[in-house]
């Protein structure tokens, strides 16, 4: 696991859209797992500039998403697959075809999981995976306690998950659906490389105990602990309850994997 802690939520943002289009540069042919949430929005128009400004070619691309809601139609403002097409798909030159977003109104969701997994595998395998951090230390949706070689399927999703994505349904938790498809810890763990990224002091704690913690099902993003090529990009706000912080620093310096992506940034 490597650490490449930015000035603020801006900088953090940019160094993980470098990262992706660097990604689909070098192979054109890239499968992206993908993830939603605000700081993804940022990410995502970063690269349709780049898409537009410098010919970044998604043409060739295949996507994805970590999770949807169970009972939502891809055409619900609220689902994932709307979500992605509002920020992302609309905006570059991907066909449908070659996007992947759970389908919330499966009619069989269990079926609907298997065969998710069997497409990833099909598709050679996610060469990047993209992450975001839940309040709670999710990934994907993998709540607590979730088995760490978890596959794609459905889940009950936690009270706190639920609080935390009120906003997106007018502040009432009620609205929330309660289950959702997720690709599964082990899943996401089978990508090639994985790109977590998290800003905010709200994230501080939690990223600290994915970060330093013992790798454990009550933190299931502990479990990119376990992982060969896991690349963290934060804030200082997330990054302020570190307490390994002068040993993150000296890799930060002298790896240069940290110091071309940290030196583009400033530069």
């Amino acid at each position: 696991m490597k650490l490449a802690i930015c000035p603020d939520a801006t900088a953090a943002r940019q160094v993980a859209a470098r990262v992706i289009s660097h990604q689909i540069r070098k192979k054109p042919a890239s499968v992206l797992g993908l993830a939603t949430g605000r700081t993804m929005e940022a990410i995502y128009r970063l690269l349709a500039r780049e898409h537009t400004e410098h010919g970044l070619d998604f043409s060739a691309v295949t996507t994805f998403n970590l999770d949807e809601y169970v009972g939502l139609p891809g055409t619900h403002d609220q689902s994932y697959r709307y979500y992605m097409q509002t920020h992302l798909f609309d905006h570059v030159n991907v066909t449908t075809a070659q996007t992947h977003v759970p389908d919330g109104a499966a009619s069989d969701p269990d079926a609907e999981a298997e065969a998710y997994d069997t497409s990833i595998a099909a598709s050679g395998g996610i060469d990047l995976q993209l992450l975001g951090l839940g309040e709670n230390g999710h990934i994907g949706f993998n709540e607590p306690l979730s088995a760490l070689s978890s596959r794609t399927r459905v889940v009950t999703l936690d009270c706190a998950t639920l609080e935390q994505n009120a906003g997106m349904f007018g502040g009432d938790a009620t609205k929330v659906p309660t289950r959702a498809l997720t690709m599964g810890t082990g899943t996401i763990l089978d990508s090639r490389e994985t790109l977590l990224v998290v800003t905010g002091a709200a994230k501080a704690d939690i990223l600290a105990r994915v970060v330093e913690g013992p790798v454990s099902a009550l933190v299931p993003g502990s479990a990119l602990q376990l992982h060969q090529h896991c690349l963290v990009i934060l804030d200082e706000a997330a990054a302020s309850g570190l307490t390994q912080r002068a040993m993150i620093d000296w890799q930060m310096r002298h790896d240069p994997e940290l110091t071309d992506l940290l030196t583009a940034t400033s530069s």
